[in-house]
């Protein structure tokens, strides 16, 4: 298994990352949460990495903690959540704001992530109740929105929103809400999953 990857940041295309490892690049999915925290490319990062292995890929996911890996790890155990709709759940709630959910029973926010309906919610709360992880509370270094060179943010943003379960015409009409002017991509999908959480 591979734990964890220190390397430079070569690029960032939400939810993906392309991160050169001493010559070796790994493209590696990661949740907004973490993505709002990455430097900026060219710089060095750590990411906690799991490496999950099917018949026709072996796909990698990058998170700044172990407490945001520990939570993807349980979420992926559930039943009818796969990676994607665990990455969506991260990158629309912090594993604080998850746990919170899960403790308050509070399927209404659940149900505003994308991918998320009733009954996932509901099975949400049953099967995480009784394993929620510890949460360390960690202070991440360079927390916080970066301003990442783009072509495009919008695109890049909806193309994130895609990626992350939303319809296209919905993450256009939420990307079309947000006050886009000299935004970061990130920025861009931070306040477009504000918006859709309302």
């Amino acid at each position: 298994m591979i734990g964890f990857l220190r390397g430079v940041v070569v690029a960032k295309k939400p939810p993906s990352l392309l991160l050169d490892v001493r010559g070796v690049g790994y493209e590696i999915d990661a949740p907004m949460s973490t993505f709002y925290k990455l430097p900026d490319i060219g710089e060095e990062v750590m990411l906690y990495t799991h490496l999950a292995i099917r018949e026709d890929a072996h796909n990698l996911f990058g998170f700044l903690s172990e407490a945001e890996r520990a939570l993807f790890r349980s979420l992926i155990r559930v039943s009818g959540v796969g990676a994607k709709l665990a990455l969506a759940i991260l990158s629309g709630l912090s594993a604080e704001e998850f746990h919170r959910c899960v403790e308050a029973q509070d399927t209404a926010r659940l149900v505003r992530l994308p991918g998320v309906g009733k009954k996932t919610a509901e099975r949400l709360i049953i099967e995480m109740r009784d394993r929620l992880p510890e949460l360390p509370l960690v202070n991440l270094p360079g927390a916080g929105s970066l301003s990442i060179p783009s072509p495009s943010p919008v695109d890049d943003a909806v193309s994130a929103l895609i990626a992350l379960g939303f319809k296209p015409q919905d993450a256009h009409s939420l990307v079309r809400k947000v006050q886009v002017d000299g935004k970061s991509s990130e920025e861009i999908i931070r306040l477009a999953l504000q918006s859709a959480a309302k």
